[in-house]
């Protein structure tokens, strides 16, 4: 990973400390002029009609093709459709959608729960805390130690020589583990709904989930033999949880890692640690927006379509501001994926200081 956290300072407006914390509010103020911070309801209105409608469409071709291998094309189109809609639960999560919090609060529940079957207290509890402090060491549960190690100290603490040589060559299991992820997405939603820690709409969440995987399953066992039923759903979750990791991988991983007693102010917290996707509007639809990362994390209540237009304002206010700007192509950005994770397998650093922020540590 050859990106750092240095950075070159900006030119001399204020006290060091003035100049950090009024970048962000500088920026904000010409998005704001620019009128970039407005919502999308045309967009985001054609874009939920036309997703259910083809929803509609599939179940009923599902239907009428019948009991057919050809049924797996089917469930590979599923899985697609569910990644897209599952994009524009994030975007009502994140209240990208509608001005009114319930309005948002409630089309994410719909979308997540209802259409997709995963929990959304689950998954807005994790990605808020990733937002706040995103490739921070034991703040970003993004990067929390699990089956892959996404730091040093996580890869240190395998014990036995088949897992510590398995963590050296983890960059190479990690796109075939991704096929597992639709699981994981269902399982962790459906733990949290059951779980005993606060949940604001835990009836909710839970009539919803247990309606969509009921009524799927049936649905499927009852157009297709029990082998073709069980072939359906596997790839359907396989492909799911691979489209799904594919989108969010290349946001972060292969960027600096922060260390856990490091203040950042917040234009450099999110766009040094950020990574954008080029390919233009086909990459807009294909990750659901998530391609631009940086703008999205600066500003993450902004409509999806402006995410675009405003890219190139954010581009030059940090090359003015001498802050590193990352962006690269999607084939450059996974081989990044793969040499990150390979390399903090087998014990590379993982965390980068800079010195820069480091002067203005409270």
């Amino acid at each position: 990973m050859a990106a750092d956290l240095t950075t070159t300072p900006a030119p001399e407006r204020g006290t060091a400390r003035q100049r950090f914390v009024s970048d962000f509010t500088a920026l904000t103020r010409q998005v704001q002029e620019a009128g970039l911070l407005k919502r999308a309801y045309g967009y985001y209105w054609t874009k939920m009609i036309a997703l259910t409608l083809l929803g509609l469409g599939l179940a009923a071709a599902f239907v009428l093709i019948g009991d057919t291998w050809w049924q797996l094309v089917t469930a590979a189109v599923l899985a697609v459709l569910m990644t897209q809609i599952a994009f524009l639960g994030h975007d009502a999560a994140h209240r990208q959608i509608f001005v009114s919090g319930k309005w948002n609060e409630w089309v994410s529940l719909v979308i997540i729960n209802l259409f997709v079957g995963m929990g959304s207290g689950w998954w807005q509890r994790k990605h808020t805390k990733h937002h706040a402090q995103p490739n921070k060491l034991d703040a970003d549960p993004d990067i929390d130690p699990g089956v892959l190690a996404f730091t040093g100290h996580a890869a240190g603490q395998r014990r036995t020589r088949l897992t510590r040589w398995l963590a050296t060559k983890q960059g190479y299991f990690f796109y075939p583990l991704l096929l597992l992820e639709g699981v994981a997405l269902h399982v962790q939603g459906i733990k949290r709904a059951v779980a005993r820690q606060k949940l604001k709409h835990r009836w909710v969440e839970l009539g919803f989930i247990s309606f969509r995987l009921v009524t799927f399953v049936a649905l499927v066992f009852l157009v297709l033999s029990p082998g073709k039923a069980l072939a359906f759903i596997g790839v359907q979750l396989a492909v799911f949880g691979f489209y799904m990791g594919m989108s969010f991988a290349p946001n972060h991983i292969g960027m600096p890692v922060v260390p856990r007693d490091m203040k950042l102010d917040f234009l450099r917290r999110q766009v040094l640690v950020s990574r954008n996707i080029s390919g233009g509007r086909f990459v807009d639809t294909l990750m659901g927006g998530l391609n631009h990362q940086v703008e999205h994390h600066l500003f993450p209540n902004m409509a999806r379509p402006n995410l675009r237009r405003v890219a190139p304002m954010v581009r030059q206010y940090c090359h003015d501001l001498g802050v590193r700007y990352t962006e690269t192509t999607f084939a450059q950005a996974h081989r990044a994926v793969i040499r990150e994770i390979n390399r903090v397998g087998r014990g590379g650093l993982d965390v980068w200081a800079c010195p820069l922020a480091a002067q203005y540590r409270v």
